[in-house]
């Protein structure tokens, strides 16, 4: 990687997408529906590893619910590589690889710039051993 490219991969808009994605990781976040929401872009869709096509309130709603419901949770979440660039003044991609319960999935962000700050505009996540 050239000098130059690691510089565009730690700009300050690489480094407030991967503050979002993490807190989005985070157990409290996810267990209230408006820090949750807070922090997805009106638009936001997404492709599940199971395949689901997810849009913003459906998301909303199966993750809090999901989080508040689980009286035993499952082993936390991990992650490892997350690595972003900056495509545009306010576009942000971000890979990364996470693990939970011996499931690995290698999974892809969209955040973009608004008015209220950086907002999770796309995720996908794919399967993989």
């Amino acid at each position: 990687m050239t000098d130059r490219a690691r510089d565009r991969d730690h700009t300050p808009a690489v480094a407030a997408a991967i503050e979002g994605e993490l807190r989005l990781l985070d157990p409290a976040v996810r267990s209230d529906p408006a820090l949750f929401a807070a922090l997805l872009h009106p638009d936001f869709h997404e492709f599940g590893r199971s395949g689901r096509h997810w849009d913003r309130a459906s998301m909303i709603a199966e993750i809090t619910t999901a989080t508040a419901d689980d009286a035993s949770p499952s082993a936390p979440l991990t992650t490892s590589r997350m690595r972003g660039v900056q495509l545009a003044d306010d576009v942000v991609h971000l890979t990364f690889d996470t693990e939970r319960n011996g499931h690995w999935t290698h999974r892809s962000s969209v955040w973009r710039r608004t008015g209220r700050g950086w907002l999770l505009y796309f995720h996908q996540g794919t399967p993989f051993s």
